[in-house]
């Protein structure tokens, strides 16, 4: 009875223990980590229906619960949830949690597609070694030293290339996660940039015409377009003019006239200058209107 129930127990084992196959595709992770997701890039080093081995640029803890997305070639990103089971410097594995019946579907379905050579096991590596020291184990002790020998060194060889291959792995990876992180950093401070830049440009006070005509440094008078001359155009633009806090026109459009005439007044106004605004002694941004006169 007691023999019965120990060979049920490894059945049940076996039938719970679910392939890995040789399956690199990228990925994300996702911890929560004092109620702020940190999420870290990487590549799976093989997938099954039950779980996956990944590398990561950065590290996670045993028993930490994580969100999983990853990205299969010709196929839409799997999204799911995972425990971390084991994690050795950057590379760790997971077990699944919660996945659907359609996800592990799709992951058979895409193994299949995709031809990925399953990852043997520890158990699958030694069984062909027990079985041949069963059935055909040599008899001369020197014939038996010559194959563990050259095990020993393929075995050394294997480890030290896979060792370069992680290290390179290792190094892609962290290059890859320096330049996005700089990418949005800097993204971020170029949108702060323009978001003070669009604050500062508002105007605070319109002044009128005449007051800022007596302001005005340095003018400079626009040219009268052929086109414009072509077609005998005349009359007087009036331009609305933002000027800044150090008297530099910071914007400017036209408020009548043809889109000819509109376009030479606003490429001069650009250039003028203007004496500060001040209120309190405060320099302002300020609103007001200038008139050009185009006369053939």
């Amino acid at each position: 009875m007691a023999g019965g129930k120990r060979t049920r127990g490894r059945d049940q084992k076996a039938r719970r223990r679910a392939p890995r196959y040789r399956v690199q595709a990228p990925l994300d992770v996702t911890v929560l980590r004092s109620g702020v997701p940190d999420t870290l890039p990487g590549r799976s080093l093989n997938l099954g229906e039950r779980g996956l081995a990944a590398m990561l640029a950065g590290e996670v803890a045993p028993g930490e619960a994580v969100g999983v997305e990853i990205r299969l070639p010709q196929a839409d990103p799997l999204r799911t949830r995972a425990l971390v089971r084991n994690q050795d410097k950057l590379r760790c594995g997971m077990e699944f949690v919660g996945l659907s019946v359609e996800q592990q579907a799709a992951i058979r379905d895409w193994v299949k597609r995709s031809k990925a050579e399953p990852e043997e096991t520890g158990r699958d590596k030694t069984a062909p070694g027990g079985k041949g020291s069963e059935q055909g184990a040599p008899r001369a002790g020197s014939e038996l030293k010559k194959p563990e020998a050259r095990g020993s060194a393929n075995t050394a060889e294997s480890r030290r290339s896979r060792g370069w291959i992680v290290l390179l792995s290792s190094a892609a990876v962290l290059l890859a996660v320096l330049w996005w992180r700089w990418n949005t950093v800097w993204a971020e401070l170029e949108q702060g940039l323009q978001a003070e830049t669009t604050v500062e440009q508002q105007p605070q006070l319109h002044v009128a015409a005449e007051e800022m005509q007596k302001r005005v440094t340095h003018r400079v008078d626009p040219e009268y377009p052929a086109e414009a001359r072509a077609g005998n155009l005349q009359g007087v633009i009036v331009l609305d003019v933002v000027v800044g806090r150090d008297g530099s026109v910071v914007d400017v459009h036209a408020l009548n006239g043809p889109d000819v005439l509109g376009r030479a007044a606003i490429e001069a106004l650009r250039w003028w200058r203007f004496e500060p605004y001040r209120v309190n002694n405060q320099p302002l941004v300020v609103e007001t209107t200038v008139a050009v006169e185009f006369k053939p």
